[in-house]
């Protein structure tokens, strides 16, 4: 029997050769092998969300910090601009004298607008083409300024209102234009930041997975910490989005997770506060439009009203005074005639002014049937209507082709009877020359009554409309002072509207009008041809 062994058996080398002479890798050398890529996995993974992290951040401060300022100094640059075109133009129509200091104020706002907009865009990626646009609108500004702002506000010069309503058109476009650039750069930098997000989330997602079958601590790590702060950011935000902009975010994790949900919930109470103020306002606005229209529906039917139970009154006056007249003729003596004539006349105008104040509240009052309306019938009834008056006057009345346009043609034709009655009666001391016509301005046609009359001072553009307003004494020329008053009120009761032109072609007054045009003309509008009455 021979004696146990006292030697320890010999360990497996570390590494051991097959049978066919290819050595393999111990569990040791596995697991380091393991932890070796593990680590590669992780540095790769941690390469890549950092570098996702960073282009994330990066194009988040170029949105927040410099391409959404950005687009709200475009608007502050809109609004500037704006002011100064409606500066000029009012000193140009009225040579109001503050008009030149609130141009000067606005300048210096567009020229702060232009200045922010250049050092935002400076630094910004992808920036070139606003840039571009923001300068050439930089460029039309001050060509407008040079050309015809400074002139006429300086009187200098005094280029026409078309040259700088050109001018201006060409601001208003560069200034849209760059709107528009701006905007473009806000999408393009709204979807780098989502691709950054979308990127930064495939890359924790590819190393969750990694990270999973390598270690199963440092995935649940991995989740507790990225993966569900992310989640309940984007399902917070989603809700926002879904219109509950009282909802919060709250997210714990990371700093940058914190951060984008930090900006994400500035933006959303700024939404929230500009949409309660937008709110309080059309509430406010409604709450007046409504009130608006119950004062004028009150103040239509009290001007009705009070026309219609003036009439027989004042129908009475008129008739007993003629009743006097004649029956007591032998007994009165010149100045009691006289009297009578005073009283007579006196009940006249009222009744006019009466009647004219009963049609003026009674257009929109009445609903009235839209049909088509061919203007040259319409045109014919109000000469026929005016026929008396065109032979005391010797007037000659010329007009083109004119279209036909939806409407009521009762008041159409009140319309053009007043115009031309305007002109004949406010004529100069040659007969009286009246011309209509009719240009197809868009969506419109734009009407026009010229005469060789007196003429109107520019001065009383807005007045003349007004109801009441009168420029001559009674005893001069006669008349309510209603008649373009209730041609205005006619005109926008059909969708279109009425002005004076202060720069007519030759001496005398030249109404203009546009109507809504419809597709179906008869072609008329197409001819050259000029009829003659």
């Amino acid at each position: 029997m021979t004696a146990p062994s006292t030697r320890r058996p010999r360990q497996a080398p570390a590494f051991q050769v097959d049978a066919e002479g290819v050595p393999r890798l111990g569990v040791g050398h596995w697991y380091s092998l393991g932890l070796v890529l593990l680590l590669l996995a992780v540095v790769a993974v941690a390469t890549a969300v950092g570098l996702a992290v960073r282009d994330g951040s990066a194009a988040r401060s170029a949105l927040l910090r410099h391409v959404d300022p950005a687009v709200l100094e475009s608007g502050r640059l809109s609004t500037s601009v704006s002011t100064e075109g409606g500066a000029v133009r009012t000193y140009g129509l009225t040579g109001d004298k503050t008009a030149p200091a609130e141009y000067r104020a606005a300048e210096n706002e567009t020229a702060a607008s232009l200045a922010e907009l250049t050092r935002l865009l400076r630094s910004t990626p992808h920036a070139g083409p606003a840039r571009e646009a923001v300068a050439e609108a930089g460029s039309q500004v001050a060509a407008w300024r040079r050309d015809y702002a400074d002139p006429l506000t300086a009187g200098t010069a005094k280029p026409s209102a078309a040259f700088g309503e050109q001018r201006f058109a060409a601001v208003r476009t560069a200034v849209a234009a760059a709107r528009t650039r701006l905007a473009e750069l806000q999408h393009r930098s709204a979807d780098r930041l989502d691709h950054q997000v979308d990127r930064l989330y495939e890359t924790l997602a590819g190393g969750a997975i990694v990270l999973i079958v390598g270690a199963l601590g440092l995935t649940l790590l991995i989740r507790r910490t990225v993966l569900r702060p992310v989640s309940a950011l984007t399902g917070q935000v989603r809700r926002v989005s879904q219109g509950d902009l009282t909802h919060p975010l709250r997210v714990s994790g990371p700093a940058e997770l914190a951060e984008l949900a930090a900006h994400v919930d500035a933006m959303r109470n700024h939404i929230l506060e500009e949409w309660r103020e937008a709110s309080e306002a059309r509430a406010k606005l409604d709450e007046q439009t409504k009130e608006l229209r119950r004062s004028n529906a009150e103040l239509e039917q009290f001007a009705y009203v009070a026309s219609h139970d003036l009439q027989e009154p004042l129908r009475k006056v008129a008739s007993f005074c003629q009743m006097l007249e004649r029956r007591y003729s032998d007994v009165l003596d010149d100045r009691g005639r006289q009297y009578i004539d005073f009283a007579v006349d006196g009940a006249k105008r009222m009744q006019s002014l009466i009647n004219d104040l009963l049609n003026f509240s009674r257009v929109g009052r009445v609903n009235r049937d839209m049909t088509v309306v061919n203007c040259e019938t319409v045109l014919a009834a109000a000469m026929d209507n005016l026929g008396l008056a065109r032979s005391e006057s010797d007037a000659g009345i010329t007009w083109d082709p004119l279209p036909k346009v939806i409407g009521d043609a009762t008041l159409l034709t009140q319309l053009l009877q007043n115009l031309i009655g305007n002109a004949i009666k406010f004529r100069s001391e040659e007969p009286p020359r009246v011309r209509i016509s009719a240009e197809r301005d868009g969506d419109f046609w734009e009407f026009a009554c010229s005469d060789n009359g007196i003429g109107i001072d520019a001065a009383y553009a807005e007045r003349i409309f007004l109801i009441f307003q009168r420029l001559h004494p009674k005893d001069e020329y006669t008349g309510t002072g209603i008649g373009l008053a209730l041609c205005k009120k006619i005109v926008e009761y059909h969708g279109g509207r009425i002005w004076l032109d202060t720069e007519p072609e030759q001496q005398g007054t030249t109404i203009r009008w546009t109507l809504p045009a419809i597709e179906d003309t008869d072609g008329s509008d197409d001819s050259t041809e000029t009829s003659e009455a």
